[in-house]
């Protein structure tokens, strides 16, 4: 399986528009990056190759890459870097820069850089017999932001931010998603006919539901997390959460004691 994931931004969100702060990939926590955490927990569920789409700062990313790899923590060859010239533009332009990644006919797994999480949430996102297949947290926060997935009679019905339809449940997307060579391919496809149209000012979660809707019921599952602690780092209220709460779970997190029928430990934790 290889693994594809977008590092280009320049964290408008954290850091301002005009910022020139490190890529959110290079966050530390208890003096790891989020890199670094990454490539851990890829290299243990078995992933074969991490392929990085890299723009704002790529040259502390590469860094970066060298240290993991002189300490030890990665191959030579493990990981690889795709240029995109227009991070600076919408996200749907780094998904789209690795179309030719995503038509190689591999098992992939989709991610984002800027997620904390204890890796039993790639555990089990890897280990699912869904061969493609979303996780999802029950514990939605609220908003337009959060991305979301829906579930109709047990079957994954839609996905995004802003959702219209019928559904049954609800949860947040972690960022993490699956796919078979086939569901891989036809998301680049769908990537593509949006950057052939002019059509870029949409995220790349706009062209996976192009390929959800347009599947057969069935064709894609999901996992619950709901029971692990996690958090992407999107606005300066995250960041501080996940120094503050998040991390200390990550931390103490241990997935034989926990079920996903169980209260959330991150809210446990946090009072809400």
């Amino acid at each position: 399986m290889r693994a594809i994931m977008l590092a280009a931004g320049v964290g408008r969100r954290l850091f301002g528009d005009e910022n020139d702060d490190l890529p959110k990939a290079l966050l530390r926590f208890e003096g790891k990056t989020l890199l670094h955490r990454h490539i851990e927990i890829l290299q243990d569920v078995g992933v074969e190759e991490l392929v990085m789409v890299v723009g704002h700062r790529k040259e502390d990313l590469f860094a970066e890459i060298e240290a993991v790899i002189a300490a030890g923590d990665a191959p030579e060859g493990f990981i690889r870097t795709i240029y995109n010239p227009r991070f600076k533009e919408a996200p749907i332009l780094s998904l789209w820069t690795a179309v030719e990644e995503l038509r190689k006919g591999d098992e992939t797994l989709f991610m984002d850089a800027d997620v904390l999480y204890h890796p039993e949430m790639m555990r089990r996102l890897i280990r699912s017999p869904h061969p493609n297949c979303f996780i999802m947290d029950r514990d939605l926060e609220e908003g337009e932001d959060p991305v979301k997935v829906c579930i109709r009679d047990g079957e994954l019905v839609d996905f995004g931010k802003l959702i219209t339809g019928d559904f049954d449940e609800m949860g947040e997307w972690p960022g993490f998603l699956k796919m078979s060579p086939e569901i891989a391919a036809k998301l680049a496809d769908a990537s593509q006919a949006f950057v052939d149209s002019g059509n870029v000012e949409v995220t790349y979660e706009v062209a996976m539901r192009e390929v959800l809707v347009t599947e057969p019921p069935g064709t894609f599952g999901y996992e619950d997390i709901t029971d692990v602690p996690w958090i992407e780092i999107d606005f300066p209220s995250d960041l501080l959460r996940a120094e503050k709460i998040i991390l200390p779970q990550v931390t103490g997190f241990d997935p034989e004691e926990r079920d996903a029928s169980s209260q959330p430990l991150k809210n446990q934790a946090s009072g809400e």
